[in-house]
């Protein structure tokens, strides 16, 4: 556990930074920066004890934060499409808060495992090739197109300001984050109850690592004790799991087979090695991928779940 430590967490209200900072928040002083412009989540985080600043990060002034933070979380992301702003957002404010937070004793910079340059059926190490993962769903979703050239350029960002500042840092390549949150499984848990088919790539099956919110915080300390210079890179993603499968199991919770339609305007399975992540965080009890989903589906769509028999 992470304990009486100042944290930053950049991008708070995001899907996966906003529970770590409501679960950080009882051992610690944690602040939170957000452009915010939902007032409800802002309203949630700041109930919960988190100190939130309001910052756009496309540009960022960071002059009312404290300097003095013990670890900084960047969880901050642009996928609007974009390149000005998803580039300045996703690469460049990496600088500007690295270099503010340059006395820190650990940044974690989260990306994804999808800035892996496809390779059908290949499971990827972190020293595999890095390319344009997200190109395939630009005809039908246009705002996905810069995000993994962002992404790769925000890891180059992290590995120069990790160098030029001497600030320890470790860089998280994320598989499919879900939980009571949300997540693309809770997408897919909403196509499923609206009979919409959901779109698989014709290589099969869609292999992912599906990693629950319980996880990423349990796992969090591990990763900033393995910060350093130059940056540590590593998958951060669970055990192995399929769209096929997930879905399969959230059509059992709600009693719907789910549909799918093959395409290949959708990305391609990524799956991943975790030997470098198990090295760290050892013998781990995992998040069963049932209890997990079970959890999302009462959390987020209990009229969905089938009475008990």
């Amino acid at each position: 556990m992470i304990q009486d430590q100042k944290v930053l967490v950049v991008g708070c209200t995001g899907q996966v930074a906003a529970p770590l900072a409501k679960a950080l928040v009882a051992e610690n002083e944690v602040w939170g920066v957000a452009r915010f412009r939902n007032r409800a989540v802002r309203e949630d985080l700041e109930a919960a004890g988190v100190h939130c600043e309001v910052a756009d990060l496309a540009e960022p002034d960071l002059g009312s934060l404290p300097e003095d933070f013990s670890y900084v979380l960047n969880f901050s992301v642009a996928r609007t499409g974009s390149w000005p702003r998803d580039l300045d957002v996703n690469a460049g404010s990496v600088g500007f808060v690295m270099e503010h937070c340059q006395r820190a004793r650990g940044f974690l910079h989260c990306s994804t495992t999808g800035v892996y340059q496809p390779r059908a059926q290949h499971v990827f190490t972190e020293d595999d090739p890095l390319g344009d993962n997200h190109r395939p769903w630009e005809p039908v979703l246009p705002f996905l197109s810069t995000y993994s050239i962002s992404k790769i350029a925000s890891e180059a960002a992290a590995r120069y300001g990790c160098r030029r500042w001497k600030l320890p840092t470790v860089i998280g390549r994320l598989g499919v984050p879900y939980g009571d949150n949300g997540g693309w499984p809770s997408l897919h848990l909403d196509m499923i109850a609206a009979g919409t088919p959901i779109a698989v790539h014709p290589d099969r099956p869609n292999r992912f690592n599906p990693l629950h919110e319980d996880d990423i915080a349990a796992t969090l300390p591990a990763l900033l004790d393995a910060a350093a210079v130059p940056a540590t890179v590593l998958n951060w993603a669970g055990p192995p799991s399929s769209i096929e499968e997930w879905c399969a199991r959230l059509g059992e919770q709600i009693g719907i087979e789910p549909q799918f339609a093959e395409t290949t305007e959708t990305i391609a399975g990524v799956p991943v090695d975790t030997t470098r992540l198990a090295a760290l965080v050892g013998s781990h009890d995992w998040t069963a991928l049932a209890d997990g989903l079970a959890r999302m589906v009462a959390a987020r769509r209990p009229e969905l779940l089938r009475p008990a028999s």
